[in-house]
């Protein structure tokens, strides 16, 4: 009897983990476009713990956003590339966000407040936050070498993905990438 419940048990673990496997697999599927630069990891892999901080200074941790899938985008008030990318990362805040998605930009080193305002001001960008990483402590840690660069967390906080450089985040291909991997389809 025990092996029986031991089986069912298995079973059952088994059977509830296969549909944020789906979700990933679906979503690799899709990948065109922009999207093939997006290179999802074989097993998530843990996420970066080192704390940064929002434009105000209050301590925040990627940890912060578990439960729900998360578009990490490190970026620079210098980069040029994040210039071109950060609207569509807007754009796919206001398609997307919500419950169950959310896209959280963080500047990466020494990014005065001002230039930081100034950045969002210039692209019209109002709808993300400016979290601050200003010793790179969570770069660092996540292996972030050159700006920008994108990592996808599943709602366990662990990241199931990540693309170098630049993309078009408001692209129907990132939207249905995005959406498989949250279920709510293309």
């Amino acid at each position: 009897m025990k092996k029986l419940a031991l089986a069912l048990l298995y079973t059952a673990a088994t059977v509830l983990a296969i549909p944020a496997h789906a979700d990933v697999e679906a979503a690799q599927a899709l990948r065109d476009g922009d999207m093939k630069k997006l290179n999802f990891h074989a097993e998530a892999k843990p996420a970066g713990t080192n704390a940064f901080e929002s434009f105000d200074g209050d301590p925040l941790t990627l940890e912060d956003w578990q439960g729900k899938w998360v578009l990490v985008n490190f970026w620079a008030t210098w980069c040029a590339p994040c210039r071109e990318e950060m609207p569509a990362l807007a754009q796919l805040q206001t398609d997307m966000g919500g419950e169950d998605f959310e896209v959280v930009t963080v500047a990466a080193g020494r990014n005065p407040k001002p230039a930081m305002t100034s950045f969002f001001d210039e692209i019209a960008v109002d709808n993300l936050p400016l979290h601050r990483d200003p010793k790179s402590a969570l770069a660092r840690e996540m292996g972030v070498l050159g700006l920008p660069i994108t990592v996808i967390l599943n709602p366990e906080g662990e990241e199931v993905a990540r693309l170098q450089g630049d993309a078009d985040w408001a692209s129907d291909e990132a939207r249905a990438v995005i959406g498989a991997l949250i279920g709510a389809g293309g």
